[in-house]
């Protein structure tokens, strides 16, 4: 196990899918909208997060502690669908 800072923040949106964990299998992922990163030591390259799944307008729709492989997430995952004001 290693200790080693995240470059991800509260506040930051990512998309989460099977390239973060096996446990993540649909077909494009969720984004998630992070509002804690868990510092405590754990496996190289892995990280506990807090946050709130979202829908495809970006809505909160569960709370959720995920355990990810930080290199598969992909930043800027709000869905386009939820930066338009239609």
């Amino acid at each position: 196990m290693a200790e080693r800072e995240s470059s991800l923040t509260p506040g930051d949106v990512v998309l989460v899918g099977r390239a973060a964990s096996v446990q993540f299998t649909g077909r494009s992922g969720f984004p998630f909208r992070i509002i804690a990163v868990d510092s405590r030591p754990t496996y190289d390259g892995w990280i506990w997060l807090d946050g709130y799944q979202l829908d495809r307008r970006g809505h909160a729709v569960a709370r959720r502690r995920i355990f990810v492989r930080e290199a598969g997430l992909t930043r800027g995952g709000v869905p386009e669908s939820a930066k338009d004001p239609a």
